[in-house]
């Protein structure tokens, strides 16, 4: 799916071409392990990420934290950073080869003064950010990490096939053994 499509899947219109969108889209490909936002960089894009994983990181002294995933068919950028153009304190790096929709954020900004649809979109997009990083919160804060990770299979069944034990034992804010103990305690 790409952005064009996803709009009219979300606000179920009917929209032909991407000049029908009040913002430019470019499509950029990056390969595993390539940045696409670095720690301390104005963020000043908005992505759609049409195929792929990518993992938003951040910097605990010298530990990396994994905030988050990003799968098919989300938007993603900096978001602290692209509102209040401040260096980012976050990471996002492609975790397998990804396929993108870019959009300046200079453009989303403009169509935002004069186009109803650029701001049904923000709205819809700024609300799942919202709603997703408060049940996170809640989450970390309530529930166990057997009970995330279980969470997370149920959501995510092919998580663990597309994304490292280590990844998604820092996901949840444990060490690997520990999930390692958790998995053993899941299938026996």
């Amino acid at each position: 799916m790409n952005t064009l499509q996803y709009i009219n899947q979300l606000l179920d219109i009917d929209l032909k071409s991407n000049d029908e969108i009040p913002f430019k889209i470019t499509e950029k490909e990056i390969e595993a392990g390539q940045i696409i936002t670095n720690y301390d960089e104005i963020e000043t894009k908005v992505y759609f990420l049409k195929r792929g994983i990518v993992q938003v990181s951040l910097l605990y002294y010298d530990d990396e934290r994994i905030l988050d995933f990003f799968f098919e068919n989300s938007f993603l950028n900096s978001y602290t950073s692209f509102l209040t153009k401040l260096p980012s304190d976050v990471q996002l790096i492609a975790l397998t080869k990804v396929e993108l929709d870019v959009i300046d954020g200079a453009d989303i900004l403009n169509a935002y003064k004069t186009s109803l649809l650029a701001n049904q979109l923000g709205r819809y997009v700024t609300e799942r950010l919202f709603i997703n990083n408060t049940k996170r919160e809640k989450d970390l804060l309530t529930k166990t990490a057997e009970q995330r990770y279980i969470e997370l299979l149920q959501n995510r069944p092919d998580i663990v096939s597309l994304i490292s034990i280590n990844k998604i034992a820092k996901y949840l804010g444990i060490h690997p053994e520990s999930l390692s103990r958790i998995r053993k305690f899941i299938v026996a």
